[in-house]
């Protein structure tokens, strides 16, 4: 499809999407192109309308370009992938990503970028400015995409709806990650151990695992971990009293779900019943785990041995046997054990 640069007026209605994609070479061409869209942005007069949304331009050209918004048509391809752009502009800032070349580096942490908008939003990082903020509730944001999401938490306001299950979603990603569940797909796989993930972040956590390294230190007893989620976890053992509290028994949590999970024991309804054996839970949880033991189901697999168990806590518990890790140590005597349970017997003796 061959843009009409020269400036000849024509109707927007003769123009033509012939949906051919072009692999563009750039050369004087182009430069001859953005010289005639400059000319156009700087002509005051707009009779080049768009005759579906009504928005008026200077030139034929701008309205060819805008006109690919409702088509979703992209005209120019890359070379090296084949993906698709529907401006020549941003085809070119592409192929820098195929590139080593990266012209613009941060001088606070030596990172590198291809393009210029991603540096400068990068650089607020060190100067902690935040540009954008929500006019409703005042939080701020270091990037205009970050509080446009942030933004449908307002609106309440979900375009992204799984057809299998009809879960919906506010960002993009969250809904492409969630179809992986349906699809069975798992993307990220390890290299070390070969186990595939939904998603990266979990990739990331088990990948340390595999990893000596420690770095993540509790300040108190120095005990090292290698992820934070397990320095939060140690930390609740140093704490007497968490700052979520029991109405009826007056116990004390760390987290406010963990008081609302241990609320249902003082209901005397049990709702979730096993159908195999009409046993009766509290929680949709405790359900789900007990159902495995009536099959041969064991999902949660030991990176390490193999070994294949019902619930992801069993599979943690077990892990320990293979990391020696002992989280759980006594305020007294400082005894370290590797499960709560033994802990609490533990107790006893200084009681």
């Amino acid at each position: 499809m061959e843009e009409n640069i020269s400036g000849n007026k024509h109707p927007a209605s003769k123009t033509v999407h012939s949906g051919e994609i072009r692999k563009v070479p750039f050369g004087d061409s182009d430069v001859e192109l953005n010289k005639n869209v400059q000319k156009c942005y700087n002509a005051k007069e707009k009779s080049y309308i768009c005759e579906i949304c009504g928005v008026g331009f200077n030139c034929c050209s701008l309205l060819t370009i805008h006109t690919r918004v409702h088509t979703k048509e992209k005209p120019y391809a890359c070379e090296v992938c084949n993906k698709a752009f529907s401006k020549i502009s941003i085809l070119k800032t592409h192929l820098l990503s195929h590139s080593e070349e990266k012209p613009y580096t941060c001088e606070a942490c030596g990172k590198s970028f291809t393009q210029k908008g991603h540096f400068e939003s990068h650089l607020r990082i060190h100067s902690k400015e935040k540009l954008y903020t929500c006019e409703l509730c005042g939080k701020a944001f270091y990037y205009g995409s970050s509080l446009k999401t942030h933004l449908l938490t307002h609106s309440k306001e979900k375009p992204y709806t799984c057809k299998v299950c009809g879960k919906s979603f506010t960002q993009k990603g969250h809904f492409e990650s969630h179809v992986r569940i349906h699809s069975n797909e798992k993307p990220y796989t390890c290299e070390v151990c070969s186990k595939a993930y939904y998603y990266k972040n979990n990739l990331k956590s088990h990948l340390l695992r595999h990893s000596t390294e420690k770095s993540k230190i509790c300040e108190i007893c120095s005990k090292a971990f290698t992820e934070i989620i397990d320095l939060k976890r140690h930390f609740r053992i140093h704490a007497e009293e968490g700052p979520h509290v029991c109405k009826v028994c007056g116990k004390a949590f760390d987290l406010s779900c963990s008081l609302r999970s241990h609320l249902l024991t003082h209901r005397k309804e049990r709702h979730h019943v096993c159908e195999v054996c009409s046993k009766r839970y509290l929680r949709s949880g405790d359900l789900k785990n007990h159902l495995l033991t009536h099959s041969k189901e064991r999902p949660y697999i030991c990176v390490i041995c193999s070994k294949a168990f019902t619930g992801r806590g069993i599979l943690t518990r077990h892990f320990r046997v293979h990391t020696k890790e002992k989280p759980y140590s006594c305020h007294v005597c400082s005894k370290a054990f590797s499960q709560i349970s033994n802990l609490k017997r533990h107790l006893i003796i200084h009681s």
